[in-house]
């Protein structure tokens, strides 16, 4: 399927590992130009020269915790470069675990400026340009805790959950622009981030990794885990323009595991 993308441009966040580094790769295989957007300039330069066409692409080195920062070096970048964006990857590290009942107000606020407030500021700078151009694209990468919260991940289900209505409002208002607003919920997927998972799960229920892993995987209908491809493939179809009347939904990843349609 030839998925037109050949030199449209990309915002990808988060891109030096994980997901986000899965969706860089796939989308330099079809020719998009990058600008990806993490935190650590060794691994954001490393990144891009292992990706095909290492010149086409740039990097903006921030830390999202600082969405001021952001909005700082989201304007110089603009104002240097008059990048015309067609899509946008939201994508950046979940909070940490723990019960909703002991955490405190500080990580909900923290959490709330990396994925709330961090996306509305990328969609200042890159919503005009799609408005002219009538072709946008903007794929949030969340998790299915929106559609069922996840036991122990406490300040995540909500945040989550006001990524997917933030969105889901955007969606409704850019749509008759033709930019698509989605989000991509993964389940377990094969990265740094489950492997830190599995590890607090083990020494909490003081059980071995592995067999954490495979009680995850026998709840799984497809009985393995996810890999970053799985997210990135789903990801690169709906930046196509063969995905244009795709908007406004949640579209779980994650081998049948989450409970409901």
């Amino acid at each position: 399927m030839n998925l037109d993308l050949k030199n449209k441009t990309a915002i990808v966040c988060g891109a030096t590992q994980g997901i986000g580094l899965g969706i860089a790769q796939e989308f330099a295989k079809e020719g998009v130009n990058l600008i990806l957007i993490a935190r650590n300039k060794e691994k954001l330069i490393n990144c891009i020269n292992s990706l095909e066409r290492p010149k086409k692409h740039s990097f903006i080195c921030v830390d999202f915790s600082k969405p001021g920062e952001l909005k700082k070096e989201l304007g110089s970048y603009f104002k240097k470069h008059k990048t015309v964006v067609h899509i946008l990857i939201n994508n950046t590290g979940g909070p940490k675990s723990g019960p909703i009942e002991k955490a405190t107000t500080g990580e909900f606020v923290d959490a709330f400026n990396m994925h709330v407030l961090c996306n509305q500021i990328l969609c200042s700078f890159v919503v005009p340009g799609m408005k002219k151009l009538g072709y946008g694209r903007i794929i949030n990468i969340i998790s299915t805790s929106v559609k069922i919260p996840i036991s122990g991940l406490g300040v995540s289900n909500t945040i989550r959950g006001a990524v997917a209505n933030w969105s889901k409002t955007m969606a409704n208002e850019l749509g008759g622009f033709q930019i698509t607003v989605n989000n991509v919920l993964p389940g377990y997927t094969n990265t740094g981030r489950l492997k830190s998972l599995f590890e607090k799960m083990s020494s909490s229920q003081n059980k071995p990794i592995k067999e954490i892993e495979q009680n995850i995987i026998n709840n799984v209908p497809l009985k393995r885990l996810g890999t970053v491809n799985d997210v990135a493939n789903i990801v690169t179809f709906l930046a196509s323009k063969k995905a244009s009347y795709i908007n406004g939904v949640n579209i779980p990843v994650d081998g049948g595991r989450t409970g409901s349609l």
